[in-house]
């Protein structure tokens, strides 16, 4: 008898939901008893209307925001690393366009690395989560509604230094337009410009890094060799303005270390001036285990193997250019030249490794295996070095061709004296 009486309530559910839902969400509302329509609960009332959990579902999916930032990268820095690090911290996932070689050359002059190279660099950094190659240097009408359209981007990012076009008109003039462009704060302290001027300087001294590299399981990846039995002299006028902070290596750490059964991996070197060549012998390092802890030696160290102009980069800068790689997960700033029985103990380590791309060095001669105890213990690896790329080679590049990039350099010197003359603090970072 109770379900005939109560009969009209779901015929009047079933044919007229929203107006009864409206009626019975009302009378609840209003404190009503519910037993006059058959002890029919608030709760339950949900039940007749499946559509309402689909507002319930998209009240709490939050759109994942996508930010666009784009660059030449040409002679990858912590700068740059940073730039895209704060880049990502506003949104949630980051697409990164690299100029293409055509475009830099058009409006910059040649790029000393290649696009291949430069996409490397880019795809290699922890931060990046997709990659646009050959993207203009100028953000068009055109290509702005594709980044929009096509790949979703919600905003396009840029420094707080400006970027013009030959033109002298601002290169995210459109973005900022639109509202759909975002400022983050430009890294102190270092640039392309600057280190193609350390790289001058050296050259200039004579103490410039030379390219011999060869193929052999001893010394560094990126070592830099000299000219034998050349005089070395004091370092040039062009000298790191960086200025490090522990909150910058916390901001470029991963903050996590190796669990109790990981599998250690260790691989040393200088670091210098990062490279590609960086990046894919620390991808092939890491693929030989669960955790991948690298040693940077310290500066002084360097300059004892390869000479007072070196190395280009300090110890700082160099561990940040590091840290940035998606591969690595921690480092040992200022590691000793030996990997001794100790270190092994300390850091768990489970494997020693070294490339076989290296430059060669007659101070290196007569020294003491720095891998000899980790080869008594049967945990040394030589790994293939996957690409021939040195550091010494990139410096060559700009050595061989230094008219042209002393011309641009003293061009952009100038603008970023102006810049920094210029500048006012920017919040963030």
């Amino acid at each position: 008898m109770d379900f005939e009486s109560n009969n009209w309530v779901w015929e009047g559910m079933y044919y007229y939901p929203r107006l009864f839902g409206g009626i019975m969400l009302t009378a609840a509302l209003l404190g009503l008893s519910t037993s006059y329509f058959g002890g029919i609960s608030v709760p339950s009332l949900l039940y007749p209307f499946p559509y309402l959990s689909i507002f319930h579902k998209k009240k709490h999916e939050k759109k994942r925001v996508r930010v666009y930032i784009d660059g030449c990268f040409d002679l990858m820095h912590y700068g740059h690393a940073n730039a895209l690090r704060q880049a990502k911290a506003l949104g949630d996932e980051l697409v990164v366009g690299v100029v293409s070689d055509e475009e830099i050359i058009a409006t910059k002059g040649p790029p000393v690395l290649c696009m291949e190279e430069r996409l490397a660099l880019v795809s290699g950094l922890k931060w990046v989560d997709e990659v646009i190659s050959s993207a203009p240097y100028a953000i068009t009408e055109d290509f702005m509604n594709r980044l929009f359209n096509e790949y979703k981007i919600d905003y396009i990012i840029h420094g707080d230094d400006p970027c013009l076009l030959p033109d002298g008109t601002d290169a995210y003039a459109l973005a900022k337009k639109v509202g759909r462009y975002k400022q983050i704060k430009r890294t102190e302290g270092v640039s392309s410009t600057d280190i193609v001027g350390r790289i001058l300087s050296a050259s200039k001294s004579g103490d410039a890094p030379q390219d011999c590299s060869n193929s052999t399981p001893v010394g560094e990846s990126d070592d830099i060799k000299h000219k034998c039995g050349a005089e070395k002299q004091a370092k040039g006028s062009q000298i790191s303005h960086f200025l490090p902070t522990s909150r910058r290596i916390v901001q470029f750490s991963n903050g996590k270390g190796p669990a109790p059964n990981s599998r250690v991996v260790y691989i040393d070197g200088a670091f210098d001036l990062f490279h590609a060549g960086h990046v894919e012998i620390l991808r092939s390092a890491r693929q030989l285990g669960d955790f991948l802890l690298v040693g940077i030696y310290p500066d002084q160290t360097v300059s004892e193997l390869r000479g007072h102009q070196n190395p280009l980069m300090n110890l700082y800068e160099r561990s940040l250019g590091v840290l940035a790689c998606r591969y690595v997960d921690e480092v040992i700033i200022g590691a000793p030249w030996e990997v001794t029985q100790d270190m092994i103990t300390t850091f768990n380590i489970s494997v020693v490794v070294r490339g076989t791309v290296s430059e060669s060095n007659s101070s290196m001669e007569g020294r003491q295996d720095p891998y000899a105890v980790p080869k008594s213990m049967g945990i040394f690896q030589v790994i293939e070095s996957p690409k021939d790329i040195t550091t010494s080679s990139v410096a060559q590049r700009i050595i061989a061709n230094h008219e042209i990039y002393e011309k641009r350099n003293t061009k952009k010197t100038a603008s970023e004296k102006k810049y920094y003359a210029e500048r006012k603090y920017v919040s963030g970072d």
